[in-house]
Formats: structure tokens, sequence, C-alpha cells
């Protein structure tokens, strides 16, 4: 079964909104990505709950974006145009994490699909 395992929030100021979210006790560091403004927010201990990032926003309206772990992106990809969602954006390999792609549903809505790399933390 397919989880949720990452969230994106995107922010027209990253700075400002890094700030905000720690509010809720959240350690934000760099995703240490020469050039890459994204920023991890874990949000917590094992258990209950997930991780994700914040990172700036690339056009408006731009939504929370889920991630959904997969173990094989490719045979996902295709279940996700078999079912009437659309594939947006290129397939990306994110060192040490996985491959990922963004889609879309049926309604529209944005998510990510990663394959996690073993060992990784998503």
């Amino acid at each position: 079964m397919a989880r949720v395992v990452h969230f994106e929030i995107t922010a027209d100021d990253v700075e400002r909104a890094r700030k905000f979210y720690e509010i809720f006790g959240w350690e934000i560091t760099s995703s240490g990505v020469p050039g890459v403004d994204y920023w991890l927010a874990h949000t917590g201990e094992e258990g209950l709950g997930i991780n994700g990032a914040i990172m700036p926003r690339a056009y408006n309206p731009q939504p929370v974006i889920n991630w959904v772990g997969v173990g094989d992106l490719d045979d996902m990809v295709d279940k996700v145009k078999a079912a009437g969602g659309e594939i947006v954006g290129e397939r990306q390999t994110v060192p040490g994490v996985g491959d990922t792609i963004y889609a879309k549903d049926t309604e529209g809505n944005t998510f990510g699909i990663i394959q996690p790399l073993p060992g990784s933390r998503m």
C-alpha cells in the first residue's frame, strides 16, 4: 500500500514561512543541495505524522504538495495515467533520496510520487 511520506509547503517568502512554522517546534534545516532553496522540516520523532519541506512557490496558486512513496515509480506513473490522472514535469533523481515525479489527480490536485532509495529517510 502506498502512503503519504512527505509534504511540501510553498511560500512567496521562504524565510518568513520558515519562521512561522517554527512555532510548532519543527526543526527546519537546509537541504544541503547547493543553489537549491529547499528547507527540510522535521516535525517530530518516529510514529504518527510525516516530515516535509518548505520551498519557494513556483507559480500561483501552488498548493501544499503531499508525496506518496511507492516501490516502482514507472509502474505508478502508468497507473496514474490509466486512472485519468496526468504526469506534470519531468522525472528527477534526488541524490541520496530517490526518483521523483509530480502528477495531478482527476480533480487537478498536484501531488508527488517518490521511489525512495533503500535506507533513505523517506
